[in-house]
């Protein structure tokens, strides 16, 4: 089963109702021929230079270049010094903001994940697992993910009704300071996700 792509007008909107309206979309990559795929479970935002949870804050840098690009582009940096993270880029061009990609459920390609995560229960539930699982890196940094043959891309669910839908502080900002700290910018689907996804994907 395959969805249509989705465009970039859904990108260039506010961050926090794309990161909301991403949740249950199907996260695509083509390798070979063959599908890797997951549904979004997790997402979180961030928005602008103002954040100081964001890598905006900082001004433009070669790491972070691609935040200020033409939506629904990826953004895709290292971090801790061993895990690459996947953002999709948000808002119109110039306006530094992404969303990142925090889980998946796998869908398509699994036993190709398994071979990239062999020690990994929870084959896509973080967002350094899903990079890993999915093979993503630096070089697809900037990729397009709205270009007609784009070999990364996201599909469109049905929306998700909003008693499914968390929202909580993001993870990871310890040293932060408030109020962006505490911005409960983490959206994320609730529930059993058994009777919210399609039952022959989880096959």
């Amino acid at each position: 089963m395959t969805g249509r792509r989705i465009p970039r007008a859904f990108f260039r909107r506010r961050t926090l109702e794309v990161a909301r309206d991403l949740l249950g979309q199907r996260l695509v990559r083509l390798e070979r021929g063959r599908r890797l795929s997951g549904w979004i479970i997790e997402t979180e935002a961030y928005v602008g230079q103002a954040d100081l949870g964001c890598h905006a804050r900082v001004g433009r840098t070669d790491r972070n270049r691609s935040m200020w690009g033409p939506p629904g582009h990826a953004y895709v940096y290292f971090t801790y010094g061993m895990h690459w993270c996947l953002n999709v880029v948000t808002e119109p061009e110039g306006e530094p903001a992404a969303v990142l990609i925090r889980g998946l459920i796998p869908s398509e390609g699994m036993s190709q994940m398994r071979r990239r995560r062999p020690a990994g229960r929870a084959l896509a539930d973080g967002p350094a697992k899903l990079c890993q699982a999915l093979g993503l890196d630096r070089a697809w940094d900037g990729h397009d993910l709205c270009r007609k043959d784009s070999r990364l891309f996201i599909e469109r669910a049905p929306d998700l009704p909003a008693h499914r839908i968390r929202r909580s502080p993001r993870v990871g900002l310890d040293r932060v300071p408030e109020p962006w700290k505490s911005k409960p910018w983490r959206f994320r689907i609730a529930g059993d996700l058994q009777t919210l996804l399609p039952q022959e994907e989880l096959a």
